[in-house]
């Protein structure tokens, strides 16, 4: 494992109990109603949204070497049969939770990105996910690589958001902070209030221009938070990440100008009865993500959307004896969106040469999958985020 000083407390502190939960903003969806309105974000400029899967999803149970006879062997436990997964080649399939990714990825829309990692993978969960999220191999670098994608871009608190209440490290830079969205509805006013704000928007004849445009400002804000106000209202039947992912692909096709939105789910720790836990996971961000994919493909930004879906790690190759997985290393990172490049991508990791730990060799590193969003997504020289690193994956 490589030699990393990053400890549990101070990842924790990292992600915003301390200091950085001081100096992000909270926005309120008012607020993201009324940047909507005075600085939609430009027609045709690409987003990134970013799903974090905390706990370490098993790869090989997500997409599965269904017919590798190392994997039915190595995991005769909780190995998928052939009746539980959606195969996509004659080698590899789905875990047959995901039909939504399934039928994404046939239709082009999914690359997949296999054996990702870094070198000599840590197998802490906090040391592996403060790599990930700070791109970055020493504990001395303390920023996130979207927060210093944040601190080269002109100061807005809208550049990237958070969806729900804490900071992940991603979003922290050395001057700049992401801002962060609860997942609480709009608060209209109500009693006198309710009536008398329209009434400052209307414009009069004998207003002068400053006149004009704030009541302009006025009813273009309250005419977008009645708007959004029944679109973010949170489903009583909604999950978790469903209810993250619905409201970005409001706020998203609500001209909302962010470039970069995170949201998140944990429990992927699957040490006991995983096949169960993880079907049940999967199920609940495949179907999240295909509702996010078909409310952005009915509005305006249909074509500006990708999605990058990652875990800290994957699983050991051979399952334990609590029908469960142990830490593991490469796993696949999905990118999702109508102008991805669907396929396969990078090299599957061989399940019958593994390092010395017996978990499966990385083929790809993760700084290469960030590479690619960074030039095609977010139009940033990799090197300016991630210094010293030049190569770049794909997938538009």
């Amino acid at each position: 494992m490589i030699n990393c000083e990053f400890d549990r407390r101070r990842f924790l502190q990292w992600t915003g109990a301390g200091l950085f939960a001081t100096v992000s903003a909270q926005l309120s969806l008012e607020s993201l109603a009324g940047a909507a309105s005075a600085t939609p974000l430009p027609t045709n400029t690409p987003i990134l949204v970013i799903v974090t899967l905390y706990g370490g999803n098993d790869g090989l149970n997500t997409v599965v070497p269904f017919t590798d006879p190392t994997y039915q062997s190595a995991r005769s436990n909780i190995a998928l049969s052939s009746s539980q997964v959606l195969p996509f080649t004659d080698s590899l399939a789905f875990n047959a939770s995901m039909p939504e990714l399934s039928a994404l990825y046939a239709a082009n829309k999914v690359a997949i990105v296999q054996g990702v990692s870094y070198p000599d993978p840590n197998l802490s969960h906090f040391t592996s996910m403060a790599i990930w999220q700070s791109a970055s191999m020493t504990a001395a670098v303390s920023s996130g690589w979207i927060g210093r994608w944040l601190d080269i871009q002109p100061h807005s608190p809208f550049n990237a958001i958070g969806i729900g209440s804490t900071l992940p490290p991603l979003l922290v830079g050395d001057k700049s902070v992401a801002s962060m969205v609860d997942l609480g509805g709009i608060q209209l006013p109500w009693g006198p209030a309710a009536s008398l704000i329209p009434r400052l928007g209307r414009s009069s004849s004998s207003d002068v221009a400053l006149e004009g445009a704030a009541a302009t400002s006025i009813s273009d804000l309250f005419s977008t938070a009645q708007l959004l106000a029944p679109l973010v209202t949170k489903s009583p039947t909604g999950s978790f990440i469903s209810e993250q992912l619905s409201l970005v692909s409001t706020l998203i096709n609500a001209n909302v100008p962010t470039r970069v939105w995170e949201v998140n789910l944990s429990s992927f720790d699957t040490h006991v009865g995983e096949q169960a836990d993880q079907n049940a996971l999967l199920a609940e961000v495949d179907a999240a993500l295909g509702a996010f994919m078909t409310s952005i493909s009915t509005g305006d930004r249909s074509n500006d959307v990708t999605v990058m879906v990652y875990s800290e790690f994957g699983r050991r190759v051979m399952s334990n004896a609590g029908l469960g997985t142990d830490h593991g290393t490469a796993a696949p990172v999905f990118l999702i969106g109508n102008t991805v490049k669907g396929g396969l991508y990078g090299e599957q990791s061989s399940l019958s040469a593994l390092d010395v730990n017996g978990n499966l060799e990385v083929t790809t590193d993760f700084r290469d999958v960030y590479g690619g969003l960074l030039h095609d997504v977010l139009g940033t020289p990799v090197g300016d985020v991630i210094p010293s690193w030049s190569t770049a994956l794909s997938v538009h």
